[in-house]
């Protein structure tokens, strides 16, 4: 792989903690902020808000003055939502902890893109692997996030959570830092010349595979980040299990997220994309029905690796498929509408998840996943079935 897409994954595993940190303790501390219990998870839902809010003009931004310095701009809104989350913490002010977690969305706008740039940066029957490469850093963001939160968890703090915020924006100032000296917009495979023109949108997605890439990763994120957000709050304050217990099953579902990396690129290539989304499909059942079955500490563990794994499958498949459906010039609108699209669920799915654990328990939150799930299966279908020419190993559309 290129120094550009090693750079990448490092920065990847600096910047991307925002996402690990935000999920640990945001339900946590908002429930400590908060006025009301069912809005202890709104820190959580927001910094997916912050995400999507960004997409549009993080992709726009790209297209006009290159990735790199976009990507710089996004290591400094992690700093800000660092200070900004220290602040709140100084102030015990849940409205301030919000807006750190909004702020925290806008950097992770842009850490989402860097799969496409490590794409970008290789020959083509490769992407899917630079792709994987690139969310190996997710691994040590896994559990670097964690535990930067638990700097100031400790219950005889003064103001909790201080220190776990201020260690946030020291970790995203180091990411500017990797991709100041390390990253290089040339090496990029795609000038940045080619932007403008192309298709209509509406030609675009009458493509069933742009569909199915769009829902695999859509779909995957809105259930990985519904039962997520409601997995530290369940098991604290419903199921009786201690801190500890929650920060360990949160930092091996990332890992589970993210370690799949190391094979799911060569699983685009050896058993196509079509099995690889199926089996991703068939973990996030086997999660819910372990959810369903228990509230005991293996029970939420093995459900959440599961739920890991899943995500893994149908995000990587959903990107790796995405550049079959798109030409050069076409690249950054599709590329921000998949994840307008993507984040947007995940926002919705977020956002809903403490309201609907609090009205209706673990059990028949993680079953509200079910028709989701058969929803991708249905589009996936009908890709193969119309589409029996653009299978995912097909690199023929023209670029």
């Amino acid at each position: 792989m290129p120094l550009n897409v090693w750079v990448l994954v490092a920065a990847q595993a600096l910047a991307m903690c925002t996402a690990p940190f935000i999920v640990f303790i945001g339900s946590i501390q908002g429930r400590l902020l908060a006025s009301a219990p069912e809005y202890a998870t709104l820190p959580v839902g927001l910094v997916v808000v912050g995400t999507v809010l960004a997409i549009k003009p993080a992709t726009w931004l790209m297209e006009r003055v290159g990735r790199k310095r976009v990507m710089l701009l996004g290591t400094l809104a992690g700093v800000s939502a660092g200070l900004l989350g220290a602040f709140a913490s100084w102030t015990s002010s849940f409205p301030i902890l919000c807006l750190a977690a909004v702020v925290g969305g806008f950097g992770l706008a842009v850490v989402h893109q860097y799969r496409f740039a490590a794409m970008e940066s290789v020959a083509a029957e490769m992407a899917g692997s630079a792709a994987a490469r690139v969310l190996l850093g997710g691994l040590v963001a896994a559990w670097l996030g964690p535990e930067i939160a638990g700097l100031g968890s400790a219950k005889s703090e003064q103001f909790p959570f201080l220190y776990s915020w201020a260690g946030l924006a020291v970790v995203q100032s180091v990411a500017f830092v990797v991709l100041a000296i390390g990253y290089r917009g040339r090496a990029e495979r795609v000038s940045q010349s080619a932007t403008g023109g192309g298709r209509p949108l509406k030609e675009i997605l009458a493509n069933p595979l742009v569909w199915t890439a769009i829902s695999g990763a859509a779909i995957g994120y809105a259930v990985m980040s519904f039962i997520m957000t409601a997995t530290p709050l369940s098991m604290t304050e419903m199921a009786g299990h201690d801190f500890d217990d929650a920060k360990r099953v949160i930092q091996l579902h990332i890992m589970a997220m993210y370690l799949p990396s190391l094979i799911s690129g060569w699983l685009t290539r050896v058993v196509g994309i079509p099995l690889m989304m199926t089996a991703g499909l068939l973990a996030y059942l086997g999660c819910i029905v372990l959810a369903a079955s228990g509230i005991s500490f293996h029970h939420y563990l093995w459900a959440l690796l599961l739920l890991g794994v899943g995500w893994n499958f149908l995000f990587v498949g959903g990107t790796t498929l995405l550049p079959q459906g798109y030409r050069e010039a076409e690249r950054f609108r599709v590329q921000g509408l998949n994840d307008m699209m993507v984040f947007g669920a995940q926002a919705t799915a977020a956002l809903s998840a403490g309201v609907i654990l609090t009205a209706f328990g673990w059990a028949n939150l993680v079953m509200v996943a079910v028709p989701l799930l058969v929803l991708h299966g249905v589009l996936m279908t009908v890709w193969l079935v119309r589409s029996p020419s653009l299978r995912a190993d097909d690199r023929s559309l023209p670029r």
